[in-house]
């Protein structure tokens, strides 16, 4: 069985002569292998690395001395702004006093301009009053002509008889026809 065992390994690429070490031949071509990488990453990487340390470098000193200078800069403005600060609060009570001086002077004329408005138009509601009230009128008047007439007429049909009727009518025929 061990003979078997043996024979299946020496066949087997997976199974090693150990559980931990690859094999010998393959510890030697993979330490020389990392050996020369290392050593051309550091010959030719390396000098590329350092460069770019240093550019870098360089960029965050200038970033740290432009805000060191930006800084004094907004110190100065600082100084300068509270300063005036104390202007700003005199011309902060006189822009105060215009704005209420301005503001009564708008309520004036807007009450003004309104009670001027309301005049015009309650003399306008009561123009279109008589207006109205003088067209009802008007129009009642032509309604009770128009129903009297309506009346007359139902009046004289039912007072006058069939011949009365028929008089009537010739008569009218004949004093059209001798004023021709």
């Amino acid at each position: 069985m061990k003979n078997l065992i043996s024979l299946i390994a020496a066949e087997d690429p997976t199974q090693t002569h150990h559980w931990l070490l690859p094999e010998t031949a393959e510890i030697i071509y993979g330490g020389l292998a990392t050996v020369i990488v290392v050593t051309l990453l550091v010959k030719f990487a390396g000098p590329m690395v350092k460069k770019s340390m240093a550019a870098r470098t360089a960029k965050i000193q200038a970033e740290i001395d432009n805000a060191r200078e930006s800084k004094t800069v907004a110190d100065a403005e600082a100084s300068k702004i509270r300063a005036a600060l104390g202007d700003i609060s005199a011309e902060r009570s006189r822009i105060l006093a215009d704005a209420d001086k301005q503001a009564e002077a708008l309520l004036v004329e807007g009450r003004s301009r309104l009670e001027a408005e309301v005049r015009d138009m309650e003399a306008k509601a009561e123009a279109d009053i008589s207006a109205a009230a003088a067209r009802s009128g008007d129009e009642l008047r032509a309604e009770i002509a128009r129903l009297s007439a309506q009346a007359a007429e139902r009046a004289v049909a039912s007072a006058l008889d069939d011949r009365a009727q028929q008089d009537l009518i010739e008569s009218f025929i004949s004093s059209v026809g001798a004023a021709r």
